[in-house]
């Protein structure tokens, strides 16, 4: 069973979130107490197999009809309802491209919430990626899992890079462009609409000692959520990067973060805050302005950081990795709020914004109970198999109490007797000592 933390936590809000691990499950995690909780694992979806691992997630997070797409290792992806895990297409061979070789696995997805006035509510629209390069753009209706999906219109394909691999992919809050980038590969960011280059970065000079720093892009994100022109990289060689594409061509802005690659970033909604992760498990917050050090979330990892989401309204941050722990953090004081083992290596999570308690609560006792009950039902049952001491009858306690008593006067005998012989001895050494004095 998934286990905490012996740490001190004050606990978090009413909340819910969504992990994706090495495995392929989907853990479904909720805190219900409306004044301080810990998370619990309320649902799990799927079933364990390596080959299933989650490489990619995106969600449309809204009141009706929300929607969550995984790409997964054996490059296929699932569009399910985020709400019950119930699948509702499943896309093999994503893109229609050549994903058949391992290592061109999917390294980027996106689920496009806004709806053409075409289309009706059956349809969704995903932007997927390879490792190798190849972009694909493709509507599809959503069916059962049973049937195939099928595509409503020819899918829009093209390639981002001629060398390389992708590693990074993210689309701004108007989904009007993309941006890619990766190990030999210089961010670039593409107009969705028309499937062109708008910009390419380029990478910093050489340095006082005239080494070369090799492109290797490991995370990236917008800054703002209103605005494409900024954003932010972390690279394999411990850097964070500010680019603005009006301004030039090369960093704004770059700092060092410790000495592992920064594995995970992720945006403030201040725009102009951003909480890093590296390979080394630690985290911290930035001023992406002045490139100063906040300060660092207390409570070391133990793992490399896979995956940093800040919640859109709360002001707690989460992160997962290689321990196999879902933290949440206070984005304010920078303290840790609770911790989740979930067994597995965690490679992705997600917040659910629109959660309710005043939608579950009055479901949590007949159909959905809590994880916190059902450990305690299996705690109290596990007590009353094991075999009870048997208690001792009046007589058996009146006998060991005048044995006690016996014990208790022969030992103050013996003390006695003993303090009796001590002192005789003291006055036979006096005896002889006086004696053996000569006489003056």
């Amino acid at each position: 069973m998934p286990r905490t933390t012996t740490l001190e936590c004050s606990g978090c809000p009413p909340l819910r979130a969504l992990t994706f691990d090495s495995l392929g499950l989907i853990k479904v995690l909720e805190v219900r107490d409306k004044q301080r909780g810990v998370p619990q694992v309320v649902e799990r979806w799927g079933d364990p197999e390596s080959s299933k691992c989650v490489m990619a997630v995106s969600m449309i997070d809204r009141n009706s009809q929300p929607l969550l797409a995984v790409a997964r290792k054996n490059n296929e992806i699932e569009v399910l309802s985020p709400v019950n895990g119930d699948i509702q297409t499943t896309i093999s061979e994503a893109s229609g491209l050549d994903v058949r070789c391992e290592e061109n696995n999917i390294a980027g997805l996106h689920l496009f919430g806004k709806q053409n006035s075409e289309l009706d509510s059956r349809y969704c629209t995903l932007l997927t990626c390879t490792t190798k390069g190849n972009a694909s753009i493709r509507s599809i209706e959503l069916a059962d899992s049973s049937t195939e999906s099928s595509c409503i219109d020819s899918p829009k394909t093209w390639n981002v890079c001629s060398g390389g691999n992708i590693l990074c992919c993210k689309v701004d809050r108007h989904e009007n462009f993309a941006l890619f980038g990766g190990k030999g590969v210089e961010i670039n960011i593409w107009d969705i609409n028309n499937l062109t280059k708008i910009w390419n970065s380029k990478p910093p000079p050489k340095d006082n000692l005239g080494i070369f720093t090799p492109t290797w892009f490991t995370s990236a994100a917008f800054l703002m959520k209103d605005d494409h022109r900024k954003f932010v990289a972390g690279t394999n060689s411990h850097q964070v990067r500010l680019y603005d594409i009006s301004a030039q061509r090369r960093p704004v802005l770059s700092f060092d973060f410790r000495e592992t690659p920064i594995k995970a970033l992720a945006e403030d909604i201040d725009g102009h805050s951003v909480y890093v992760g590296n390979g080394s498990g630690d985290m911290a917050s930035f001023d992406i302005r002045t490139g100063k050090m906040l300060g660092g979330f207390s409570g070391k990892c133990s793992g490399s950081i896979k995956s940093i989401v800040r919640h859109p309204e709360l002001p707690i941050i989460a992160s997962c990795g290689l321990d196999c722990y879902l933290r949440l953090w206070d984005t304010k004081t920078r303290q840790l709020l609770s911790a989740v083992f979930l067994k597995q290596h965690v490679m992705h999570v997600l917040f659910d914004s629109k959660f309710d308690v005043k939608d579950t609560s009055s479901g949590v006792d007949s159909s959905l109970p809590s994880k916190g009950t059902t450990q305690t039902e299996i705690l109290s049952e596990e007590v009353e198999e094991l075999p009870l001491k048997r208690k001792k009858s009046s007589r058996n306690k009146v006998e060991d109490g005048s044995e006690r008593k016996k014990k208790s006067k022969h030992s103050k005998e013996r003390k006695k007797s003993e303090g009796n012989d001590d002192e005789r001895r003291k006055s036979k050494l006096k005896k002889k000592s006086s004696r053996s004095i000569p006489e003056l």
